[in-house]
């Protein structure tokens, strides 16, 4: 907890926007001005989703604009609480806590960013993009996959963004990327329009093999989504001898490191330690939570 403390605030968030979409999915703005001065893509926030309901909930960030003081958050409703939080109108005030966590570390000797996100783990993907956007410490290109066997949370349309080596019927886009000039594509066994159609990995292993080995060289995955999703994304990495930071999702209670309720083994070279999800990540290097008998790649400037 220490090296998190004073970088963790409390607020009282009003609620500016609440945006619905298809299978109970829901996008909440909060005016959190503290929040989204530090948030970083891959940390989270605790937020209470209704005075009754003691208990927070975390949820990934999706957007912070720190200049007017706000955050996104994507959530699906799935029990109580969210269930109360779809609820939320303008102008209502929540308490929130955050940001929690380590974030993603881009490095720059690998500028080509895959980022692949599934379902409720698709927040950070953007969060990233958005503030790799801003960089100007090396060209970045950054290209989004993302899977759902719901529909998606936002209105996918055609791309207009062309990419070399991607499977051909694999066309839809999410457009908040699209207008950033960021490549997307999605993939889902739903049968949805402009989708591939298998899981996001297989999306991704289509595209990774139609690359030559330099360019694969300049690849880091960065990926969030269900624990299986996170294993194929592991194997993924393997397969290709890329490097990947996962983003953990975990039940967690107190989520600021007091209860350890949400530990998992990580693998280092001194050994096994059993590390907080919350604090100690949720990113975390895919090969430590994801072991193998493969040593991961180095990253120049590890």
């Amino acid at each position: 907890m220490s090296a998190h403390r004073g970088s963790i605030a409390l607020e009282e968030a009003h609620v500016l926007a609440h945006t619905h979409f298809d299978g109970d999915q829901h996008v909440l703005r909060l005016h959190a001005p503290r929040i989204a001065a530090r948030a970083l893509a891959g940390t989270f926030v605790h937020l209470r989703c209704a005075e009754d309901l003691p208990m927070r909930r975390p949820m990934s960030i999706m957007r912070a604009n720190a200049e007017q003081g706000w955050i996104e958050v994507l959530y699906k409703v799935t029990g109580v609480g969210s269930r109360a939080l779809a609820h939320a109108s303008p102008q209502q005030s929540l308490s929130v806590l955050g940001p929690i966590g380590r974030g993603f570390v881009p490095h720059t000797a690998r500028p080509r960013v895959l980022a692949i996100g599934g379902g409720v783990g698709i927040p950070p993907m953007v969060c990233l993009v958005e503030q790799l956007l801003v960089r100007s410490d090396v060209g970045w290109k950054p290209l989004v996959l993302m899977g759902s066997e719901l529909p998606f949370p936002f209105r996918a349309r055609p791309s207009t963004i062309l990419l070399p080596g991607m499977p051909p019927e694999a066309i839809g886009c999410m457009p908040l990327l699209e207008e950033w000039g960021v490549p997307s594509r999605l993939a889902s066994r739903s049968g949805f329009p402009g989708c591939f159609d298998g899981v996001v990995t297989d999306l991704a292993r289509a595209w990774l093999r139609s690359l030559e080995r330099a360019q694969l060289e300049q690849i880091e995955i960065f990926a969030c989504g269900p624990g299986v999703m996170m294993r194929a994304c592991a194997a993924l990495a393997r397969e290709f001898a890329l490097p990947c930071q996962v983003a953990l999702e975990e039940f967690m209670a107190c989520a600021v490191g007091g209860c350890a309720g949400c530990t998992v083994a990580v693998h280092t070279d001194s050994g096994v330690s059993m590390q907080r999800v919350c604090v100690d990540g949720p990113v975390f290097d895919a090969y430590q939570v994801f072991p193998s008998t493969f040593p991961p790649p180095r990253v120049a400037g590890d």
